[in-house]
């Protein structure tokens, strides 16, 4: 029903090959990239697809916007190509199916609103000055379900999330802020990249946490901390609103170290790694990761990404590294917050 927007053209015009030549994951010079991805575009058989470590990380690298991550996932599933193993992959897919019944309303909700996606254990976080008159939604009738393109299952994506969209906008809200990169990624390059219509504005939680801190400034009390920022596979088909991220660490007096691992040259935080069953890959991506943070002497390893969080914080705390989310970080700046 919804295709893929994908020039051929550009692929073939390309002569860096940034896409699979700056790959952490993978080892091509830009003659075997070059070979690699013309099998992608002809459809044919690679070992990207078998080898892919699902970071996303392609589609901040193609600085042409021409989608090489969802053309691996979409091959992915046309060859049954299949990253975890079967039993994983079901339970995944089972993991959120938005019921038949109708979605949940929220009566009182009014904007702003910021939906909390899958993770009801935040709601308690978000509160305090930051968050004063905000309205909360979630639950599995608001699951983006881009999670399945860790999996090689896109398809399922497409056919829930035209659903998922109607059950965000019967509400009425104009804008929407997501919590979680991985929702605001769905609503804008996901959809985008297949022509699926979103008829509210997407506004990411950076964007949102920057805004209300810049309202309150004269309130901050400058945290004078080095932090080390875990960048999550899902703000890579978002890079454009990064920069918020770097206001905010201004504004609250965070100084983001200068680290080998991070930018546009993040290692992921291992989780789906693990998941897909590749351990040492596993380990030997969150051991860089971390004793990257810890030469850098980062304080403080933040967060957007809970289940970046979950797979990372033991590992940071042992170096000596506090870990803590972004919009924690935020209400410690705040006087009396």
């Amino acid at each position: 029903m919804f295709e893929l927007k994908f020039d051929r053209a550009v692929c073939e015009d390309c002569t860096t090959v940034d896409c699979l030549v700056r790959c952490q994951y993978m080892d091509f010079d830009v003659e075997e990239a070059k070979r690699e991805i013309m099998k992608l575009i002809n459809g044919e058989d690679s070992v990207v697809l078998h080898e892919c470590a699902t970071c996303y990380a392609c589609e901040e690298y193609c600085k042409r916007g021409n989608h090489p991550f969802y053309l691996i996932t979409d091959l992915q599933e046309k060859k049954g190509i299949f990253p975890a193993p079967r039993p994983i992959l079901r339970q995944w897919i089972n993991l959120a199916i938005p019921g038949k019944k109708d979605f949940p309303h929220f009566p009182g909700a009014k904007e702003p609103v910021i939906s909390l996606c899958l993770f009801p254990e935040y709601i308690g976080s978000i509160q305090g000055k930051l968050f004063e008159d905000v309205s909360v939604i979630l639950g599995r009738h608001f699951f983006c379900q881009l999670v399945y393109l860790h999996f090689g299952k896109p398809s399922i994506i497409r056919e829930r999330l035209p659903k998922i969209i109607e059950n965000i906008a019967n509400h009425g809200f104009k804008e929407v802020v997501f919590f979680h990169d991985e929702c605001y990624s769905t609503f804008t390059s996901y959809a985008n990249a297949y022509g699926i219509h979103v008829p509210f504005k997407p506004v990411h939680f950076f964007e949102y946490l920057y805004e209300n801190l810049k309202k309150r400034e004269s309130e901050i009390e400058p945290l004078n901390v080095k932090v080390a920022y875990q960048r999550n596979c899902s703000t890579r088909l978002t890079p454009w609103k990064e920069h918020y991220l770097d206001k905010i660490f201004e504004l609250i007096g965070a100084e983001r170290v200068e680290r080998k691992y991070d930018r546009e040259n993040a290692l992921c935080c291992g989780g789906i790694i693990r998941s897909l069953q590749r351990y040492d890959l596993f380990v030997d991506v969150q051991k860089r990761n971390v004793e990257d943070m810890a030469r850098a002497n980062a304080e403080y390893c933040v967060f957007n990404c809970p289940a970046c969080y979950s797979s990372l914080a033991k590992r940071v705390e042992e170096k000596g590294i506090k870990p803590v989310m972004i919009h924690e970080l935020c209400k410690l700046a705040l006087k009396r917050a």
